[in-house]
């Protein structure tokens, strides 16, 4: 998993309320396990008339948005069914950082599981971002060792997140990741049951 350190990228605001993971990622897309190409299915039926088109309006469609590496959203963002696909399309499209005022569970455990930060603030600060990523500067700066947001007009915002959770994304751990710094451990364990339970060696 790559290492969350602090990014430097553009806001793109979706000023969405309830957002789920079938619209994050919708059903047809999940076929696959494989995390490259799911960006193409990013939140397709916004981004797509019913004939393919782009839909021009959309914010992830209009060229001041384009390749935006932070999404800020309304309440509740990741809500529904627990797909790990939702994520993954998130950072196959380049957005490696969702700040709104809250998440649902499931999909905020996911992200820090795939490496996607997910940053709860306050609602008059979410404002503030989508009101100042609707402007002509659309630059933000997310710095996780800090634990805060810069909006483009250098608007300070800090953020809370978990002290476990915080140094695995620092450090690029996800749960295999993190297993594996016990590799030694683990190792010795496994020698010295193999002499002390050989039977177990044949089960």
């Amino acid at each position: 998993m790559k290492a969350f350190t602090k990014l430097d990228a553009k806001l793109a605001p979706l000023p969405l309320a309830n957002i789920d993971t079938d619209q994050i990622i919708p059903k047809q897309f999940l076929k696959t396990v494989e995390r490259e190409g799911l960006g193409r299915g990013l939140f397709y039926d916004f981004r797509f008339d019913g004939d393919g088109k782009e839909r021009g309006d959309f914010v992830l469609n209009r060229p001041e948005y384009k390749g935006a590496g932070v999404l800020v959203t309304g309440d509740n963002f990741g809500c529904g069914s627990s797909r790990e696909h939702a994520p993954w399309a998130l950072m196959d499209f380049g957005i490696d950082c969702v700040i709104a005022t809250s998440f649902a569970d499931i999909f905020y455990n996911n992200c820090f599981q795939n490496g996607l930060l997910p940053v709860v603030l306050k609602a008059e600060e979410v404002q503030a971002l989508m009101d100042e990523a609707k402007g002509g500067n659309h630059m933000a700066t997310v710095d996780l060792e800090a634990q805060t947001v810069t909006s483009p007009s250098g608007q300070v915002f800090s953020f809370e997140i978990d002290a476990a959770r915080k140094e695995k994304m620092l450090k690029g751990l996800d749960a295999i990741g993190e297993t594996l710094q016990s590799a030694r451990d683990i190792d010795v364990f496994e020698q010295k049951r193999a002499i002390s339970q050989p039977w177990l060696e044949d089960a």
